[in-house]
Parts: C-alpha cells; structure tokens; sequence
C-alpha cells in the first residue's frame, strides 16, 4: 500500500486498498453517530458516502457490516469530549496517535 491515504475514500475505494490494510477508527459523535477514519503511517483518510460526505453510522454494528466483508476485523473507537472547552478549561488538541493509543479496541464480529 501507498504509505499516503487519500483524504477522503468511500467503501469502493477502500474495497481497492492493498495490504496491510489501514487501522480503523470509529470516532464517536453527538447522539450515537459515528464517522470512521483510517489510519496509515501518518496518513489519514475520512471515509465519504458518494456524494463526498462523511459516511454515518448509527453504530458500530453498521461500521462492523460495512467493513468485515473487505477484510478488517477490528476498530478504535474514539470519542470528542467538549466537556472542558465548556467550562472553559484550555485542553490542548488530541493527536491521531492519541486518540488511537487511548481508544476502545472493538471487534467487528457481527451476527446476522
């Protein structure tokens, strides 16, 4: 694989992706919506549905059907947590390596 992850890929374009295939990230939003990233060296690529928008789940079962098909048997859920810029609290930003190293590592083993 290209050591550079286009920004944006849909579920056509990661279907194409060679080995060794890219981490996942689920990031968690606001009402148990989630947007998946994948990760590869330090490149990061948003997945997007066709008309170029980031592809929502409604939760990680949806991101477990969508993906174990392509190969992938595993994710990071991640999370934004607002709750000190809030009340004010100066929180420096995350990094992606962050974010990766300190989320919930989830299986994509879905039954149907």
């Amino acid at each position: 694989m290209s050591a550079i992850l286009p920004a944006y890929l849909t579920l056509t374009d990661v279907k194409q992706l060679p080995a060794p295939l890219p981490e996942v990230e689920l990031h968690g939003l606001d009402m148990g919506w989630y947007i998946v990233r994948l990760h590869h060296h330090d490149s990061i690529g948003l997945l997007v549905d066709a008309n170029g928008e980031a592809q929502r789940f409604s939760g990680t079962q949806w991101v477990s059907r969508a993906l174990a098909p392509l190969g992938y048997t595993h994710g990071t859920v991640t999370w934004a947590d607002t709750t000190d810029e809030m009340i004010g609290n100066s929180t420096p930003p995350v990094s992606a390596k962050q974010r990766m190293r300190y989320g919930t590592r989830v299986a994509f083993a879905t039954q149907h």
